[in-house]
This record gives structure tokens, sequence and C-alpha cells, in this order.
């Protein structure tokens, strides 16, 4: 892989302040990119986005917006503009999680709306707002104008009855990404990534929350433990990299093999989850 492959390149990163979206910003900067930070905490935002300054001296605008309300998301991507030459790679990750237990005939309306408008309306919102300006870049020594990565979920792969409006987003995501590359290639490679269970602000950060739900669906994950932050973090680097030229409108699961392998490890020991 070539080295500081984000060199002279800006990245833009919804639901940056946490999570998946602040381990990618570090590994962003850490290849060179200047980036912009979009959250709706700003206290949160405002303390990672220093954090990465000071750890590798890059650009990094923290920015507050709402990525369900497409006013913000069009001033947004304004400003992301005039503070970046570019924006070569969108890792558009913002979203939330949903109550848990309730089935899909028991879903509330207002929380119906609230999370198809982040989790998969605000994806497209975002998609919509940036692709034209990626799409006319040029770089020299490089074939691709751009690229966005969707964060979907394995249960947009293999739908949760427990969480079934997440799912339904989820699996809209990986549809609205093969729609996305089918519409932007060659100039743009778009392709999602399908995290398992890894602590993170969908589960409130609680590891005890993630594994209730995990003891209730029988989880079986082939490779023996539960996913970290930089698992995620180094399929998304792969995938904003020049490794991954020709790839294009494909989920990527990082779920140690659940989702498709799904049954307990062999020749390994039991794990009570």
């Amino acid at each position: 892989m070539v080295e500081k492959f984000l060199e002279g390149k800006g990245a833009l990163i919804t639901g940056g302040a946490s999570g998946f979206g602040r381990g990618v910003a570090y590994a962003f900067a850490e290849q060179g990119a200047n980036l912009v930070l979009v959250d709706i905490n700003q206290q949160l935002l405002e303390d990672t986005a220093e954090k990465i300054r000071k750890k590798t001296g890059r650009t990094v605008i923290p920015l507050i917006c709402d990525v369900s309300k497409s006013d913000q998301v069009e001033a947004m991507a304004k400003q992301a503009f005039k503070e970046l030459e570019n924006v070569f790679v969108l890792f558009n990750n913002a979203g939330i999680g949903v109550s848990y237990g309730r089935n899909i005939c028991r879903v509330k309306e207002d929380d119906w709306d609230r999370i198809m408008d982040v989790n998969l309306k605000g994806q497209w919102l975002v998609a919509k707002s940036l692709w034209r300006k990626m799409k006319a870049q040029k770089f020299e020594g490089e074939e691709l104008a751009g690229r966005m990565i969707n964060t979907a979920s394995t249960a947009g792969m293999v739908v949760d009855p427990m969480i079934p409006a997440y799912s339904i987003t989820k699996a809209g995501i990986i549809a609205l990404t093969q729609l996305l590359a089918k519409s932007l290639a060659p100039n743009i490679t778009v392709n999602s990534i399908a995290p398992g269970f890894h602590v993170t602000g969908v589960y409130l950060d609680d590891e005890e929350a993630m594994r209730v739900t995990m003891r209730d669906g029988k989880v079986k994950i082939p490779q023996v433990r539960i996913g970290t932050v930089e698992d995620v973090v180094n399929v998304v680097v792969f995938l904003a990299s020049p490794a991954s030229n020709y790839i294009t409108g494909h989920c990527f699961p990082i779920d140690g093999g659940t989702a498709d392998v799904g049954v307990p490890p062999h020749k390994l020991k039991e794990v009570e989850y």
C-alpha cells in the first residue's frame, strides 16, 4: 500500500465524534488526509477534532449537522468544500440505534420516522450533497475522483426481528450503496461496511447491553471474540486506499463470520457470551 496515500486529499466523516467515525478519522489523518468531522454532539466533536490535530498535525474541521435535515446537510457540504481543497473520501457513518425488543408490528411511527430519517435518508442526503463536486475532481496520478464508504450493518444482511426498523435502514443502505456505485462509476467507487457486534454508541457503549442481545439471538461468532473499532478501521482504510481501486458496489461484513457462517466454531473452546 502506498505510504501516506491520502496526502493532499480531504476526507469528510459523518458521525465523526465517536466510535467508528472517530477511529477512522485518526487513521485517515495518519495517512495524510485533512478532515471535516460532522456530528451533532458539539462538545464531543470539538474534543475529538482537537485531539486528532494534536496527534497528527493535520487540519481537522468540526461541523455540527443533523444529517436528517436537508438544509443543514447542504450548508455542511458547502462549508466542507470551503474548508478543504477537495473531498476525496466520504465516510458516510452517522447513525442511531433503536429500542430493543419491539417487533415490526409494534414499532411506533415516530420511532420509525426518526431512524429512517437519520440512518437511511441521512446517508442519501450526504452523498447527494457531495457527488457532483467529488465527481469533477482530478488528482495527479490517481485514477479515481473520489470514494464513498457507507456504514451498513450485519443486521441489514440478516434482518433481526428484535431491531426491525434498524435492520430495514441498514438493508436500505446496502441497496443505496449499489445504486450509487452504478450511478457514479467509473469516477467514484462506492462500497459499504457491515459491522457486527462491536461496543459503540449503538449499544450506548455498554458491552453488557450488547451481550444481552447476543444471548437473546443465540449469536455464535466463529472467530470467538467481540469486534473492535480497529477491526472496522482496517477495512475502511483499505476501501479508501489504492488497493481497492477495482472494487465498487460491495458490502463488506466485519463480524467475525457471524452473518455468513453463523455456526459455533469447531475445535475451539465454547465461549459463554
